[in-house]
């Protein structure tokens, strides 16, 4: 203990002292005082007593005020604490033990109150991690799932074929078999690489590279590549497209699977020499893109269903693995931008809306 925390008069133990010394001295000279008073002893002796009652009035106040009143402050601010309330800070001041007392419940509530903010901090991301990964095993048994049941068709052709090789001697036969056990083969392979693909888009393992780069172009490209000089072109394609450059910020591989999955769900389900319309068209700060083609349209109450993994709808032809659109929307909904389906009037039109950049 420092020398000058030993002289200090400001100590409680110092006060009372200092106060009960006083009060004595008051006592002794009030008696003197009264005793020598020109009046008989029994007035003396009143006016004595009273100034002994005002004075010990005036010393309980004292008491109140600078000890008792402390003291219950102290004791209201330690009670919130216990009941981990740390709203109301203990307002005692002073140079005495009361104000350093008061200092240290301040500053041991402020450590408490970090401590709690810190651990509320981690059981949150304790909960998020186990909510992670409970969402983590049930895609992975959501995919285990998948996979069995979407397996089971081409399994069954490449066993029913790979088992009529053994007794066919015919060349051509073989020949055939072969063909299809080799088919059945690529479009497993296709169906679990574009599975897993999908999952990973879902539970995030998969990023969004974003770059800037002309969309028209980019459309044109694409387009071109599925829909120009196709031996099974069987319809009339139309298009509407900007003659600027229009330029978007987005992953372009990723809007590359997104064109690729509309246009060859919009060329398998068109009517032969039906109508297969791209539109491109920009809007203030927009640039909104549809795909017509002319067909069948879907059953009104499937709508919204057709952007769930694994949906057929039984009245069309393509009898691909229902996992493209489930892309498209995963792929146009993590960056937010607004796709849909409706049915015209004699055919389906898909759409997706991407903000523009300069």
């Amino acid at each position: 203990m420092k020398i000058n925390e030993h002289m200090t008069v400001f100590t409680i133990r110092k006060k009372i002292l200092l106060a009960s010394k006083l009060m004595g001295m008051i006592l002794v000279l009030s008696y003197v005082f009264s005793t020598r008073l020109p009046l008989t002893p029994s007035i003396s002796l009143v006016i004595w007593l009273v100034f002994v009652v005002a004075l010990i009035c005036a010393i309980d106040f004292w008491m109140s005020r600078f000890i008792t009143k402390p003291i219950s402050e102290l004791n209201d601010a330690a009670r919130n604490m216990a009941n981990l309330d740390f709203s109301h800070p203990c307002k005692v001041t002073g140079c005495d033990e009361f104000g350093e007392l008061s200092q240290s419940l301040n500053a041991m509530a402020e450590s408490l109150q970090r401590a709690f903010g810190k651990l509320e901090h981690v059981n949150r991301k304790l909960e998020q991690d186990v909510e992670q990964k409970k969402l983590l095993l049930t895609e992975r048994k959501e995919l285990v799932d998948s996979l069995s049941h979407e397996m089971k068709t081409p399994l069954g052709v490449i066993r029913a074929y790979a088992e009529g090789l053994q007794n066919i001697t015919d060349e051509t036969k073989k020949q055939n078999y072969s063909h299809v056990i080799i088919a059945e083969t690529k479009r497993m392979n296709h169906l679990i690489t574009t599975l897993l693909d999908l999952s990973a888009l879902e539970n995030g393992a998969a990023k969004l590279v974003p770059e800037r780069f002309d969309f028209v172009e980019f459309l044109e490209t694409v387009a071109g590549r599925l829909l120009i000089d196709t031996p099974d072109a069987d319809f009339n394609l139309q298009y509407e497209l900007p003659e600027m450059p229009v330029y978007i910020n987005t992953d372009k591989s990723r809007m590359e699977q997104v064109l690729n999955n509309l246009i060859v769900n919009a060329k398998r389900n068109i009517q032969p020499g039906g109508i297969l319309k791209l539109s491109l068209k920009k809007r203030d700060c927009m640039l909104d893109f549809s795909i017509y083609n002319q067909g069948l349209p879907i059953p009104k109450e499937n709508l919204s269903r057709i952007w769930t993994k694994f949906y057929r709808d039984k009245n069309t032809k393509y009898n691909g693995s229902g996992l493209g659109l489930a892309i498209v929307a995963q792929i146009l909904s993590m960056q937010h931008f607004t796709y849909g389906v409706t049915n015209e009037i004699d055919g389906v039109m898909f759409y997706f809306s991407i903000p523009t950049v300069k």
